[in-house]
């Protein structure tokens, strides 16, 4: 779920993850080292180079902002080719793409809403980007996992989707975390497209003034706050599983590059930071933790499929990588008696000390994969 709203950023700062995720900050400021500056602010998108060598981008960002804000690489239609979520005012962060010539946008959202204020650029020149034969397989394996989530999700959504239009309450509950597991480990992905998210995965108070609210959460509410599901909720649930449908058709032609695998590893745990940590994400169903995991999983997916290839170019990111993924698992695992399920313990269970706890291994594990990308380029 892309939209971040105030109280989010008052959870986040409270539990602690608000200062390694949202900025991962850099102590150089990128001048001089062939990084394109982007500088955000409330009112303005500041773009160093309107001219662009194709190949291995950087962009150099700094929010001087007092808003948390977003920055995006998006093709003419509104694709996404990468982007950076919850960089904190003040905060700087850096992010690697694969982008070939063409027209672009840079855009920068202060408030991580709306269509952002805007930069046309134009990559230039036929250079690609270098690609090994390692780059390769783990691209094309990683878009047969991502495939394989979107086909494997239809068959859950379709038995939640189902209860729902029966009126079942108490079966729709059961299917209901468990249909949201392929979309939480591709989330990035799936965002990519622009259109299909904010059907199905956005929260009310992240909607665009106008827009109807649909998908999951729609229909999570009417289950745990309301307890009823009436003839709008009925028909609600056909359209969900339609867009989801979309999606998996969809999904094979999606942009895949290294980068943007990386880079989608560090938005899944940006994902966890902002909403599973804080409880805002499954905030009527409290089944944040199966988001969590399976948002963690997801990341750890493109980690292993990049890992031959970045630890012969950063041995020692890899090993702190290894031990973090490993911690964060271990940490997930006290919350289910079975390993091999999905049936974590109820949010609302967890505690203000086991929360700050998840957020301090979520912190220690998002500082080295923001690093990620370099590391596969390099």
């Amino acid at each position: 779920m892309r939209a971040l709203r105030p109280s989010v950023v008052t959870a986040v700062a409270a539990v602690a993850a608000l200062t390694v995720v949202t900025g991962c900050a850099e102590k150089s400021d990128g001048k001089g080292d062939g990084a394109v500056q982007v500088v955000a602010g409330d009112s303005s998108c500041e773009v160093s180079s309107k001219k662009i060598p194709a190949g291995h981008v950087e962009l150099a960002v700094k929010n001087k902002g007092s808003k948390v804000t977003e920055v995006y690489v998006l093709f003419p239609d509104g694709r996404i080719v990468t982007e950076r979520e919850n960089i904190g005012p003040g905060t700087k962060a850096r992010v690697t793409a694969e982008i070939k010539a063409g027209t672009y946008e840079i855009a920068c959202k202060p408030g991580m809403k709306g269509k952002g204020i805007r930069q046309t650029v134009e990559v230039t020149g036929g250079k690609a980007a270098a690609r090994s034969p390692e780059m390769d397989k783990a691209v094309a394996d990683y878009r047969t996992y991502v495939q394989a989530q979107a086909d494997e999700t239809l068959p859950k959504v379709k038995v939640f989707t189902d209860a729902v239009a029966a009126g079942d309450i108490e079966a729709a509950k059961k299917a209901y975390a468990v249909s949201r597991i392929g979309w939480e480990r591709t989330e990035p992905v799936a965002e990519s497209f622009g259109d299909i998210d904010p059907k199905v995965d956005f929260r009310e108070d992240g909607l665009e003034d106008g827009q109807e609210w649909t998908g999951w959460h729609r229909l999570e509410k009417a289950l745990w706050q309301d307890g009823k599901l009436g003839a709008e909720e009925k028909a609600l649930a056909p359209r969900l599983y339609k867009d989801l449908e979309d999606w998996q058709k969809r999904v094979g032609r999606a942009e895949i590059t290294p980068t943007s695998m990386a880079n989608g590893a560090k938005e899944l745990l940006d994902e966890v930071a902002t909403g599973k940590v804080t409880g805002e994400e499954e905030r009527y169903s409290h089944t944040d933790l199966v988001d969590f995991k399976a948002n963690v999983e997801g990341a750890e997916r493109s980690y292993e499929l990049l890992k031959p290839i970045a630890s012969k170019n950063d041995a020692a990111l890899t090993a702190s990588l290894d031990k973090q993924f490993a911690a964060l698992d271990t940490l997930l695992d006290k919350y289910r008696a079975d390993k091999t399920s999905y049936d974590f313990t109820p949010y609302d269970k967890v505690g203000a000390a086991d929360r700050k706890e998840l957020s301090d291994a979520v912190n220690a594990l998002a500082e080295p994969l923001s690093k990620l990308a370099a590391a596969v380029t390099k």
